[in-house]
């Protein structure tokens, strides 16, 4: 591979990923109503996005009924939250023609690990969601260049077919480094280190996930809104694999140090 063709579509990733950086740690920071508004805003492309992805007749009214899901979600007990979901998901997936089950879970694990970010930064506080952002930025930057400049055996080809081990390993080590930096700040101690490292791997797995929604609709992109990233659920894939392994372990007491 030449390097233009290996890293030709580094400027637009890049620049698209400082915008969306200075955007969401601006919020991050901010919290409340400001943050809720964002996660809102992800919920119904991320929702638009999928109906589109799986030919809905009217992507934009699925987009509409997931943003208002996660937010109703996010102001109501937990136990009604999944429910309210899964609802706004059939909802939606009446306009599918096929593929009806795929679509499904791919809208509701959106929705969801969407709504457990919200949670996350208004009841765990900021520097759990920096904990989670770190991670995925980490791993997903470590993988980049590892698995161009590196290269080797492909992690699983039949889905995702420029993913490799070195990229994948070194995006381990990029997520265990970040929970050692943040053992102390967080209270969590070492633990914090191996769980990082699932939480990473999760958002990798999350990756995987989409990239095999894509590629049985074979499409290379789930849109075209963010330049050299495609669209949300291209650039959040990882993000929202992560927000759900780490509600889980926050749901299972596993992490120290969080409300």
């Amino acid at each position: 591979m030449s390097a233009a063709a290996r890293w030709g579509d580094l400027g637009p990733r890049l620049a698209s990923g400082v915008a969306m950086a200075a955007v969401g740690l601006g919020a991050i920071w901010a919290g409340g109503p400001v943050f809720a508004a964002l996660v809102v805003l992800l919920s119904g492309l991320l929702m638009w996005e999928a109906a589109r992805l799986f030919g809905a007749t009217d992507a934009w009214r699925a987009g509409v009924v997931g943003a208002a899901a996660v937010a109703l979600g996010l102001w109501l007990p937990g136990i009604f939250v999944l429910p309210l979901l899964a609802a706004a998901v059939l909802v939606a997936a009446g306009s599918i023609a096929r593929a009806r089950g795929p679509f499904a879970a791919l809208a509701l694990w959106a929705l969801t690990g969407a709504w457990v970010m919200g949670v996350l930064r208004a009841e765990a506080g900021l520097i759990w969601v920096l904990w989670l952002v770190a991670i995925v930025v980490v791993s997903d930057v470590a993988g980049y260049f590892a698995g161009r400049m590196l290269g080797g055996p492909k992690f699983w080809p039949r889905i995702s077919p420029k993913k490799t081990w070195s990229g994948t390993v070194a995006g381990w080590i990029g997520a265990a480094i970040v929970g050692a930096l943040l053992a102390g700040p967080t209270g969590a101690g070492a633990l914090l280190v191996p769980l990082s490292v699932l939480v990473g791997f999760a958002g990798q797995m999350g990756d995987i996930a989409e990239s095999a929604a894509k590629r049985m609709q074979g499409v290379k992109d789930s849109s075209n809104l963010i330049p050299g990233h495609g669209g949300v659920l291209d650039r959040f894939d990882a993000m929202l694999g992560a927000a759900l392994m780490a509600g889980l372990l926050r749901a299972l007491g596993v992490l120290p140090g969080v409300a």
